[in-house]
Order: structure tokens, then sequence, then C-alpha cells
């Protein structure tokens, strides 16, 4: 497609999602979840057809040698599928929250003020590898009564297209315009800067993927972008802890799937507990093939490991996202130096703490700065379906409009409503 086709191409998605998102934005609830349910259904009876599309994309990808953890993500699996499928249900089941006042609060000049939660209007969901964000972008649309205009990697664009498709059918079949959920059916990287620089169509874009396109979508766009740079997500295992518990969290928190933003990438232990706890947790590592990049301190104890794979950890491992069966292991005095070296060297996305230790608990919930902060619980937890938001769009490390998982609510805005009987200012 060349520069002008792509322009022509851009402008009219931007057209029809801008006139799609007025109709939209007046859905009643039950139509949208009408959509919303009749995807669920679609998603199930199609399950054989979207495998022969994802089937494509995967052959393609292995055949460019793309790393296997990164093939992972492109797989479209029934179990994939019919977590896309219960997302949607999940959604549908969920109050609407579009036009509901908060805070209405009288005035001393007789005036009632509050808020009024309303769509944002037109979001661009620029994203890589996953397909299945394909349904979880649309089905979030479709709830809180915006458009959408979704670019998938063109590793995936088989199996975009197929679900998108079937993301139409499901709203005409609820009587809702199809141009609410468009995929971008070109490849064309032009298509994307078009998109990001149009605000007279786009009210805000979402970025989804590795460092290298946030960066470029940052620094590029003419409209409001809510990102998440990076996963460069810790443990941290206090001194008091219960060791059992931390070794089954710390497990699950790398081991669980590597190529997620929320796997934890560093493990920090507590001087006081790390005699006893290393040599646990590193024989499950060993076991599972994890490279233990690490600190001298803890490389000292982790040498008794019975086929433990060690390296000397490097400054960059600290601010490393391996997406791999690797991790960063150090030693540190205790939650002090820990809440120190998370603000410090991790990407602000999910950190958590494996303590006994109440104040501990508490110091690191206040002092942590990022979008999650968890005690005693896997960081693999930190995504939208775990937390109850039906699916997520993204995790946004800004601490602007969205932080955490952006659900419903992170596609919202909120705006002013004055209720009055007649009052004047004087």
């Amino acid at each position: 497609m060349n520069a002008l086709h792509v322009a022509e191409y851009t402008h009219s998605l931007g057209l029809q999602a801008k006139t799609a998102s007025a109709l939209m934005a007046k859905a009643p609830a039950a139509i949208k979840n009408k959509a919303l349910k009749a995807l669920a259904r679609l998603l199930r009876e199609n399950v054989d057809a979207l495998q022969i599309d994802n089937a494509r994309d995967l052959e393609r990808a292995r055949a460019a040698g793309l790393a296997e953890p990164m093939v992972d993500r492109l797989k479209l699996s029934p179990k994939v599928l019919e977590t896309c499928a219960e997302g949607c249900e999940q959604l549908a089941a969920m109050p609407d929250i579009i036009g509901e006042i908060l805070g209405l609060k009288q005035q001393p000049s007789g005036i009632r003020v509050g808020q009024m939660r309303v769509p944002i209007g037109v979001f661009g969901m620029i994203y890589e590898s996953r397909p299945n964000v394909t349904i979880e972008a649309a089905s979030l649309s479709i709830k809180s009564g915006n458009a959408c205009i979704l670019r998938g990697g063109s590793e995936a664009i088989d199996s975009n297209k197929a679900l998108a498709k079937i993301v139409q059918l499901a709203l005409a079949e609820a009587g809702l315009p199809q141009d609410a959920v468009q995929l971008v059916q070109t490849t064309d990287r032009e298509a994307v800067g078009k998109l990001i620089t149009m605000p007279q169509f786009v009210d805000v874009i979402i970025p989804r993927g590795g460092k290298g396109l946030i960066e470029r979508i940052s620094r590029d766009a003419k409209v409001p972008v809510i990102k998440h740079l990076d996963g460069n997500c810790h443990t941290y295992v206090d001194d008091p802890c219960d060791i059992a518990m931390a070794v089954k969290v710390a497990d699950n928190a790398k081991t669980n799937k590597y190529s997620p933003c929320n796997a934890s990438e560093g493990l920090l232990v507590a001087r006081g507990v790390a005699a006893e706890f290393l040599p646990k947790i590193g024989a499950v590592y060993a076991a599972k093939g994890v490279e233990m990049r690490g600190c001298p301190e803890s490389l000292a104890i982790l040498q008794s490991v019975q086929g433990a794979n060690l390296v000397p950890a490097t400054e960059q491992d600290w601010s490393e996202e391996y997406l791999a069966p690797i991790i960063s292991v150090k030693v540190v005095a205790g939650v002090d130096e820990a809440i120190a070296h998370i603000n410090h060297y991790s990407s602000h996305h999910t950190d958590a703490i494996l303590t006994t230790n109440h104040v501990h608990a508490q110091r690191f919930l206040r002092e942590v700065d990022s979008a999650s902060v968890m005690v005693n619980a896997s960081t693999r937890f930190a995504d939208g379906f775990e937390y109850g938001l039906g699916a997520e769009i993204g995790i946004s490390t800004d601490k602007f409009h969205a932080r955490g998982p952006v659900g419903i609510e992170g596609l919202t805005s909120l705006k002013y409503v004055v209720l009055g009987e007649g009052e004047v200012r004087g």
C-alpha cells in the first residue's frame, strides 16, 4: 500500500470510528451486553476455524525464526479462546458504569454538582503478538460504549483478521454499528504513523508491546498515550516470612509462564532468611532450568544447589525484563534496601513482598512506587481478568488517567454535571 493509499485508508477508518462512537455512547446496556454474549458464543462456535487461521501465523513465525516464548504468545489454543469467551461473559454480567453520576453535592447557591462517567470516544490500540488482545480490546470497547481502531502485529495478521470478523458479526447481531471495532487490515507500518497523528478522530492511543514500539508511539503521537513500557517485576522475600509459602509464590511468580509482563524478573531476599530460603528456591529453579543471575552473596549460598545454572549478575541485570527462564537474585539487608532497589530498578509495573510482618507489609504497600503492589501473592495475578475487571486493555505504568490494569473505567472520562432549578449567579 503506497503512502497516499495508507493516508486515505486510515482517514476513512478514523471517520467511520468517530461516527460509530456516537452511536455506541448512547447504546443501552442491554444491547451492549447482547453483543458481548454473542461474541462469546461465536468464539466458541469458531474454535476450529480460528485455529486454522492461527496455524498460518504460527507457521510463518517459526519459519522466520521467532523464539519459542514469542511463538507461544501467538497461540490461539482452545483454552485461550475459552478464556476470551469467559472474559466477554464476565463483562456482560458487570454493571454498566456509563452515565452513572458520582458525588452529587448541593452547593450554597442551590445547584447540585457531580460527575458523570462517559466513554472516551475513540481509542486506537497498537499491540504486538498476542491475538487474544483483539478480543480483550474489542469487548472492553463495546462494554464502555467506545469505538476502537485496532492494529495488531504483522506476525498475527491472519488470526487478528479472523477474530475481528467475528467481533463485527456480534456487533451486527446486536444491532450495533460494525465500525465500532475496526482492525487495520494492512501490515504497512505507515498506518501506525497516521493513526497516532489523527486527534480529530482518535481520543487516546494505547500501545501494548515491546519497548521500541512504545517509545516510538510516545515520541511521535499527537494524541494522548496510555503506556506501559516494560514489566521488570520483583518478588521480595522478607525477614520474617513463611519459607514454604515464599518458595511456592516465588516459583509461581517466575515459572508459571515466562512470556507475560507480570512474571517476576527479580528476586530480592532478606539476609536473615537467605541461607534457609535460597537453597530451596534454587533447587526448584534448577529443576525447571531457570538461570539465576546472582549477586556474590546469593551465588555463594546457591553454590550448594545441585544442577543450578548460576551466572554472576551485571548492573544491567537489575533492570532487565527477560521474558525467559532467567531471574536476577540479590540478597538485601531488609525491607529498606528492598524498597530502594525496587524503586530504582523496577519498571513500576508489579512488585510483591512475602512477609509475616504487618508493619513491613504496610510500608511496602505505601512506599513502593508501582502500578500494582502485592503482599503474599504472586505477581502473575496482575491482570484485568484476575482483578475482576472482566478483561484488560493493557497495564499502564503511567500515573495519569489510568494506572495498573486498564479495564472499563480506564476507557471512560468524567464530565461535570450541574443540576439546577433556575438558579442564577449573583
